[in-house]
């Protein structure tokens, strides 16, 4: 089993059907804060569009990491977390379930502990990657300024440096080609890495849903301490927010949550914008 980004996708398959979940009614889709989530969505005027996905992307694996830790607890009665190889044998969301891929490409069955242990070791990889989601920027190198760092004419003794160049330029760069993120020093693959993320981290929200709205979340719901369903509800809507607005994600991706996500489409807790992905992002 392996972390690589290669294998970090997988392949839906079908389970038996399942009869409709108490989440996809109007009455359970209340948030737990109120007011738009759209400032929290939207790129500031003066921010790289890379840039604001990278720190979009850390920020909600930060938040779906915490939410994690409730199913992940072990039980002080029984030992166990909520979400175990026995209770949860397949990584699973309704009608739906998940494989991973291998170090061939092959898809195979993880339970849903292991699935979600391996998008999160694959995640950690690539966020902490400072090729992949760099955070400094790109050095600036003055055309004026030679191998030595002298600003004066080199002398015939000195050697003529070419053109400043910087560790994060690649051969397609030098041949003219164009990506979101590429001014910045994101690398070429970034936007397909980035919506592998939101790919992986959705499918653990479908999970959460689908498997443990009941246990936990809807128990913990009953003191207004604990992280219930509304608050589940709310870094959800959120995610969702972002993910349609630059249509990080596909219809197919979000089918196995789409009968909520409509309801906050209609009641328009998702705005329009949001809604018809105003600022989809095309891969160049």
């Amino acid at each position: 089993m392996s972390s690589h980004s290669e294998n970090s996708h997988g392949d839906d398959g079908q389970l038996a059907y399942q009869p409709a979940k108490f989440f996809f009614r109007e009455k359970y889709a209340k948030l737990g804060v109120k007011g738009s989530f759209m400032p929290l969505a939207a790129q500031p005027a003066h921010v790289e569009c890379a840039d604001w996905l990278a720190h979009q992307t850390v920020e909600q694996y930060r938040i779906i990491t915490s939410i994690l830790l409730i199913i992940q607890e072990a039980n002080k009665t029984t030992g166990k977390a909520t979400c175990n190889p026995e209770s949860c044998p397949q990584m699973s969301a309704g009608t739906h379930t998940y494989t991973w891929l291998d170090n061939h490409k092959q898809p195979i069955a993880v339970n849903a502990p292991q699935y979600i242990s391996l998008v999160q070791r694959w995640m950690n990889s690539k966020i902490y990657d400072e090729k992949a989601f760099p955070t400094e920027p790109s050095p600036v190198v003055s055309a004026s300024t030679y191998a030595s760092g002298s600003v004066t004419t080199p002398t015939g003794e000195s050697a003529i440096p070419a053109g400043p160049t910087t560790l994060r330029d690649a051969l397609p760069a030098l041949a003219g080609r164009d990506w979101i993120g590429k001014g910045a020093g994101f690398p070429e693959s970034f936007l397909h890495d980035c919506r592998t993320c939101w790919r992986q981290m959705f499918r653990i929200y479908a999970h959460l849903y689908h498997s443990h709205w009941v246990e936990p979340f809807w128990h913990l719901s009953t003191d207004t301490k604990n992280f219930g369903y509304t608050d589940l509800n709310s870094c959800f809507v959120l995610f969702c927010t972002i993910a349609k607005l630059f249509r990080l994600l596909s219809d197919k991706d979000m089918e196995t949550m789409q009968p909520l996500i409509e309801i906050w489409i209609t009641s328009g807790i998702i705005p329009e914008d949001a809604a018809r992905g105003a600022c989809a992002l095309v891969a160049q």
